[in-house]
């Protein structure tokens, strides 16, 4: 697989993906992903198999969850079925210093640091899901199940 025609951010997550074992490639696409209605438009595919990747601060540090484009985060909810404290979204300036990429563009790993996260029990309705490569524009194939393991996450429902 050759990454070298991909933006750097979208290299180092295909690189982290091959390190975890992931077949999926990177792909780079002509139109926009930044919404999950854009990617779900982009790719021929249902919005609810669009993971969004979502970052929060909870309990004073940066947490990934990766919901179905299809829902929208309780973050009250989310945080009593994790055990964690209030979850509130994290700005621009701490999304990007706590993965090194942009809203929009936030891959689920790739990150100077892994981040706890939670995978949005949804995902696992659809056999094949797509998550952000590190821009705007790149995407990889995966499974909800691929997702638990490669980021080490809980499943959750996130509603």
């Amino acid at each position: 697989m050759t990454i070298d025609h991909l933006p750097t951010r979208s290299q180092e997550v295909a690189r982290a993906l091959a390190a975890a074992g992931v077949r999926g490639e990177v792909r780079e696409l002509a139109d926009s992903t930044r919404t999950a209605a854009e990617a779900a438009a982009a790719l021929g595919c249902d919005i609810g198999a669009i993971a969004n990747s979502l970052v929060f601060i909870s309990d004073d540090e940066p947490v990934l969850v990766l919901t179905s484009g299809s829902h929208r985060v309780n973050p009250e909810a989310l945080a009593h079925r994790w055990g964690r404290g209030e979850l509130h979204r994290a700005t621009p300036d701490q999304v990007r210093e706590a993965t090194g990429q942009v809203i929009g563009g936030v891959a689920p790993l790739g990150h100077p640091t892994p981040l706890p996260t939670v995978v949005d029990a949804a995902l696992s309705d659809y056999p094949q899901i797509w998550a952000a490569a590190g821009t705007p524009r790149t995407v990889f194939p995966t499974t909800a199940a691929e997702l638990r393991r490669i980021t080490n996450a809980t499943e959750l429902p996130v509603t």
